[in-house]
């Protein structure tokens, strides 16, 4: 057997050659995929670990909450305790106020946060096209920008009156503004070399801000709506305060008037739930993008 394989690889030196490299081949490839298959790993026990601790210190929070109030270490009037609050839930349930009100509300903060969107998208674009114009509305938009959004909500009212159409206008307040800079911004980071090399290869204006401006913005457009969402929900609970006869942000006011503070706190944590509901959505839409564009 040692004679005739000696032969082979006398009579075909190349074949021995080729088989060697492809079994030298087929051993890199099993070593990579081991080593990526560890990393998928490491990275989902990582996960894990995070999200297992985030749970153990929520329910810490809550038993100490809950303890505080029975053993009378804070005043369980003032201050509630997760099973009032889960009571004052359940009751708001029962009587379907409470799907209501956080319909209304989420309504509302959805319809802002796309007005916001498409309008900055919108406004952002026309800075960029015109560099001149952007140069004219840059100080008013940083004015604008600055200005404390609830001093608006009064003359909101009297200019619109009250109802969704003020509430929803007092949503896009608190984001438009930072969100048409956050935009114009990331459009003017770009590199400026892909831009070049679209005009030298014929392009118009239009090709280099829909095939290299717009693309290469995305991380900074999804990071702006993580932001844009949560000053959404800040804008309209801003305008349910005032001018609103639903919503969660009208629970808390009415709440507050009438000293029932469960029903306080329990608008309050309904609010966090949604703002994190929210904050989820956006990052799983951010994570398909990223997929689908190989970012």
């Amino acid at each position: 057997m040692k004679a005739i394989r000696k032969i082979d690889e006398t009579v075909f030196p190349n074949e021995e050659k080729t088989r060697k490299k492809k079994g030298f081949q087929r051993k890199k490839e099993a070593a990579e995929l081991t080593k990526q298959e560890e990393f998928v790993k490491k990275h989902r026990r990582h996960h894990h670990e995070i999200a297992s601790w985030r749970t153990i210190l929520f329910v810490l929070f809550l038993v100490l909450w809950e303890i505080s109030a029975d053993f009378k270490w804070i005043d369980s009037f003032f201050f509630s305790s997760p099973s009032r609050v889960a009571r004052c839930f359940a009751e708001q349930l029962q009587n379907n106020s409470m799907l209501s009100h956080i319909g209304v509300t989420l309504f509302e903060t959805l319809f802002s946060f796309l007005l916001v969107l498409l309008f900055s998208l919108l406004v952002s674009t026309l800075l960029w096209y015109s560099p001149k114009l952007s140069e004219i509305l840059e100080p008013y938009l940083v004015v604008l920008n600055s200005l404390p959004k609830s001093a608006l909500a009064p003359l909101f009212i009297v200019w619109l009156g009250t109802g969704s159409r003020t509430i929803i206008v007092a949503g896009m307040s608190v984001a438009i503004f930072g969100s048409i800079i956050s935009f114009y911004t990331g459009f003017q980071q770009v590199d400026p070399e892909k831009i070049t090399l679209i005009y030298t290869l014929g392009g118009s204006r239009r090709d280099a801000f829909s095939k290299v401006v717009l693309p290469g913005s995305i991380p900074i457009l999804l990071s702006t709506a993580k932001v844009n969402i949560g000053l959404a929900l800040v804008g309209v609970i801003i305008g349910e305060f005032l001018a609103a006869r639903r919503g969660l942000g009208y629970l808390i006011i009415y709440g507050s008037q009438v000293f029932q503070l469960d029903m306080v706190i329990t608008s309050i944590i309904v609010l966090c739930i949604i703002a994190l509901g929210f904050y989820k959505s956006i990052q799983i839409i951010e994570h398909q993008i990223k997929i689908r564009f190989k970012m």
